[in-house]
């Protein structure tokens, strides 16, 4: 059996909640450059081309690239060959994400409480998610959340009977009501299937797969490359200001359900859709 100490997993946490928050990753700036040589919408065109140079700009001068940081949200798959050392994981996790805020000179927007609102000052706690998998190795993706896009998310409990046109019709509305608020070109993180909480985490794992990767299932590859279509129809384009451009990609994950159910869930992402990864 493989032993990892904790706190090599809070200085990995560190490390990614500055990187991710500095370097726009390398899927959605070619989808950003290309979607700029495609737009042919003046407005549109010229906004792409500032978030481009709002990108390159951060990772240069090492700044982030939204004022809004997020609130963490860290994916550990931790292998069942793994014993882990030195302390509590969940506490070596937030230690992580304090020093990478602090460090990196990162807002810090978390509140103690949801209705007192007294700010923690430290941007913990983070949200963490669990996965106990094969091998001896540690995963660990940190995905900062900016709420102008978060705020915008749905989830519906449809009847199976409303089938898949009613799933790909719930799913452009949240994008047409959202409209300019998320910050878009969007990228869209679909949860299809499973229960009303299980939907919703799986929209939130859409947004870590590339965003020029479709789904394995030929059948929801294609509800993809079709949603992406009917949402850039919608001309509401990069940051509102209209073009073809409202959404970089649709990301759909699915579960298996229950026979009276058919929960989705749409997380919706900004333009800058920040994850990154380590593996120990």
């Amino acid at each position: 059996m493989r032993t990892i100490c904790v706190e090599e997993i809070a200085e990995q946490v560190k490390r990614l909640c500055i990187s991710s928050n500095r370097c726009l990753n390398a899927d959605i700036s070619g989808a950003l450059e290309a979607a700029a040589k495609a737009e042919d919408f003046p407005a549109a065109r010229e906004i792409l081309g500032m978030l481009i140079e709002n990108a390159e700009a951060a990772r240069a001068w090492n700044m982030p690239i939204c004022q809004d940081t997020g609130m963490a949200v860290v994916f550990l798959e931790i292998g069942q060959d793994v014993r882990l050392a030195g302390g509590d994981i969940g506490e070596a996790v937030q230690r992580g994400v304090r020093d990478g805020y602090a460090e990196g000179l990162l807002r810090k927007s978390v509140v103690r409480d949801p209705l007192r609102r007294e700010n923690t000052n430290d941007n913990t706690p983070a949200v963490i998610h669990f996965d106990i998998v094969p091998g001896d190795g540690v995963k660990i993706t940190v995905a900062p959340k900016g709420f102008g896009s978060e705020n915008m998310s749905a989830i519906k409990m449809l009847p199976p009977s409303a089938g898949q046109r009613g799933v790909e019709d719930f799913i452009v509305s949240a994008v047409e009501s959202a409209a300019s608020n998320p910050c878009p070109p969007v990228v869209v993180g679909a949860g299809i299937g499973g229960t009303f909480e299980k939907c919703a985490l799986l929209a939130k794992r859409a947004l870590l797969r590339p965003i020029s990767e479709r789904n394995a299932d030929a059948f929801y590859g294609g509800m993809e490359t079709r949603l992406l279509e009917r949402i850039n129809a919608l001309g509401i384009g990069p940051q509102g200001f209209g073009g073809r451009t409202t959404a970089l990609a649709v990301n759909i994950e699915t579960f298996p359900t229950h026979i009276a159910g058919l929960p989705v869930a749409v997380n919706m992402s900004c333009h800058v859709t920040r994850h990154a990864e380590a593996a120990l």
